[in-house]
């Protein structure tokens, strides 16, 4: 075998390493002997020219006929001699140059700029950014998160790391943004009803919601170091690391559906790699991680991984458990279903939110609170928290800026009688359906009743019980049985097998639990998340046509028939399907996806608003330790419904009057029919006239 050269080796590794630089080297290689070339040629036809100046003026002919062949004519002229031989040498020069310089010099370039599009499309080359947020993964909650930055106060920038299907993911995040800003402008302009033309347009160009979003999306490996590195990960203010998609897939429908519950190894390779880099010194500083967690065996290990990397000051991992936080809030829907409402603005950067201030001092909570609303009146103070060895104040405002507007002007004087002895009644609830998170949402109700059980005689002579849950579960026979037919559940005193299909055995059921009891009925839809893509929602619909119907019969029996006694709480997975179920007129539809979305994106943005969330979504358990929200009526919280008020004064009389044990905030009601009003901007401003039938938002811990 012949041994290659020096060169020839050489020219071997660069075509191999770098074959773009080897074929325009070679380019340029051959037109400047082209260009040496055609020059003796030219000077060889014309030695005797007066015009001819010599063998630098043959280099400057040969390059003004490639560049414009016109000068063919000039040449000839220069040069003296037009003769046949002199014209067809320089009609060569053109021909030749034109291939060799023109077109291959050209299609080089425009071939790199074709790929530099096209790496800079798929994430090839590396991204100089920094204070963005980073999401790695994608699932069908991540458009939530994206969209919600919309409403953010600053402009964000994200970038999204997605093993595959790009493309897809950029026409999701479209459509849905989109469609917030359609929804954002007819809300305004339904508004601007009855205003002049130039007073509407004033108006809602001064509160359109404006993009002020950049998003990027790259393909690759969400564990590559290289791939992390490329979208600056270690500049980022906030990492989201998403769960793989919790739905199956029609394709892989087997496979996937022996996978789940099984641990996302994904997700665990991706922290380390995440928790590395963003620990490194050369790292922004305090950098927010924020890793869904979906099951036990997952979030054991998120805990190790975050017990020998995270880092103080740096890199501070903090796992979201997706089912437990959506069973707490289904459970309390159950209860309270106008907390939906409520929770929809809190957990949403738009309107009213929850915000959190760092306090270098300690002070007692319901101290910090009676202290804060002497003068401020465009925040509602909530509590005090010990959060990673510093304090935490907690309040509610449109924006972080409200909480330090000051004002020094009192309210008039104006007193409540607030019942003190107030429990809150029988909860009676129908379970229809099942999902993944059947289990934490029985969790939720456990913590409840050691909290809410009846304890004085009085009530367990009226009810016949201590028991406050009376629940039925209607549901399949497969999945009761996956469930061991809530065994230790003794809040649960009926479970009826029925499938979708059973439609009388289900509406049987229902219209005699109604009509047993005197108290409103809540009926929790479950929407079925372990289906295909296509039959996401699809059982939970079904069933919202049967309770739809069971009410319209009701009505059409008995005119003096409350609709507003059946509380209906329909849970669906697909937010494209919103339109459909509030069609029938339901007020309380939980878009699940959508509040661990909400949660992810204020956390990423405040860490310690995970506390706050962590607290009261959690009923204590044989104490009030910690305040939850509540939903309480007028005529029984107040030993005397109070007159009109301003919502300033309505919330300072509440909490003087409320005892030391048990201070309560005011945060809005919620008035006969659904309506909720959140007691944000200017408190003095807000007219509150309160009615025995409406219900007030308190955040207390009992």
């Amino acid at each position: 075998m012949k041994k290659k050269t020096k060169l020839g080796e050489w020219l071997s590794v660069q075509v191999a390493k770098n074959p773009g630089g080897v074929i325009l080297g070679t380019i340029l290689l051959f037109n400047i002997v082209f260009f040496i070339c055609s020059a003796l040629v030219i000077s060889w036809l014309a030695p005797e020219s007066v015009k001819y100046r010599g063998f630098w003026d043959s280099i400057f002919y040969t390059i003004s006929m490639i560049l414009d062949a016109g000068c063919i004519q000039l040449v000839i002229e220069d040069v003296g001699k037009a003769s046949v031989a002199a014209i067809i040498v320089c009609l060569c020069i053109v021909i030749i140059g034109t291939i060799t310089f023109t077109g291959a010099v050209i299609g080089y370039i425009t071939n790199y700029i074709s790929n530099f599009i096209g790496s800079a499309n798929t994430g090839s080359r590396r991204l100089y950014i920094t204070g963005h947020t980073v999401i790695l993964n994608w699932n069908s909650r991540a458009s939530e998160i994206v969209n919600d930055l919309l409403y953010s106060e600053n402009p964000e920038k994200v970038v999204i790391l997605v093993p595959h299907g790009k493309a897809e993911v950029e026409r999701d995040l479209e459509e849905r943004i989109l469609d917030t800003m359609e929804k954002e402008r007819n809300q305004l302009v339904a508004e601007t009803a009855g205003m002049s033309r130039f007073a509407a347009f004033r108006y809602i160009r001064r509160n359109m919601l404006k993009n002020r979003l950049t998003v990027i999306v790259w393909e690759g490996d969400t564990f590559s170091t290289k791939k992390l590195n490329d979208i600056s990960i270690k500049q980022a203010k906030a990492v989201i690391v998403l769960g793989k998609e919790n739905f199956l897939n029609d394709k892989c429908m087997g496979e996937t559906q022996k996978e789940k519950g099984k641990g996302d190894t994904d997700l665990v390779k991706t922290l380390i790699q995440v928790a590395e880099l963003t620990g490194a010194e050369d790292s922004a500083d305090n950098q927010k991680i924020i890793v869904e967690v979906e099951e036990d065996w997952t979030y054991n290990l998120v805990s190790r991984i975050i017990a020998h990397k995270e880092k103080e000051g740096k890199c501070n991992i903090v796992p979201v458990t997706v089912n437990q936080i959506l069973g707490q809030i289904l459970a309390q829907f159950c209860i309270m279903p106008e907390l939906n409402s409520v929770y929809v603005e809190l957990f949403s950067n738009k309107g009213a939110a929850f915000y959190s201030m760092p306090s270098n001092v300690f002070v007692e909570p319901d101290r910090a609170v009676a202290e804060y609303m002497q003068n401020h009146r465009h925040a509602i103070p909530l509590t005090c928290m010990g959060v990673d060895k510093r304090e935490e104040f907690y309040y509610i405002a449109d924006s972080h800026k409200s909480m330090s507007i000051v004002s020094d002007r009192q309210p008039e004087p104006y007193h409540v009688k607030v019942n003190n002895d107030y429990w809150l009644k029988k909860r009676n609830i129908v379970i229809l359906g099942h999902n993944s998170k059947n289990r934490d949402i029985m969790k939720g109700f456990d913590v409840f009743r050691a909290e809410w059980n009846f304890r004085d005689p009085k009530l367990i002579e009226k009810y016949g019980s201590k028991e406050i849950l009376n629940i039925v579960v209607i549901d399949d026979e497969e999945n009761l049985e996956k469930l061991n037919y809530y065994e230790g559940c003794p809040y649960i005193n009926q479970i009826v097998k029925a499938d979708v299909y059973d439609r009388d055995t289900i509406t049987d059921t229902i219209n005699r639990f109604v009509d047993a009891n005197e108290e409103d009925t809540s009926i929790l839809i479950l929407s079925d998340d372990m289906v295909s893509r296509d039959e996401l929602d699809a059982n939970a619909l079904t069933y919202l046509i049967y309770v739809q119907d069971i009410i319209a019969d009701k009505k059409s029996a008995d005119p003096k028939f409350d609709p507003e006694k059946v509380d209906v709480v329909v849970e669906i997975i697909d937010p494209k399907n919103y339109d459909i179920v509030s069609s029938y007129s339901v007020n309380n539809i939980v878009i699940s996806n959508r509040y661990i979305s909400r949660m992810i994106t204020q956390i990423s943005a405040k860490e310690a608003i995970y506390d706050l969330y962590c607290d009261i979504l959690t009923y204590d358990e044989g104490g009030y330790e910690s305040k939850e929200l509540y939903v309480k009526e007028v005529k029984d919280f107040f030993l005397e419904v109070p007159g009109p008020c301003s919502a300033e004064q309505l919330i300072r009389a509440v909490y003087d009057a409320t005892p030391p044990v048990n201070k309560a905030v005011v945060l809005g009601y919620v008035k006969k029919g659904g309506k909720v009003q959140i007691f944000s901007g200017d408190q003095a401003q807000i007219h509150v006239e309160p009615r025995a039938e409406d219900k007030l938002i308190i955040f207390s811990n009992h």
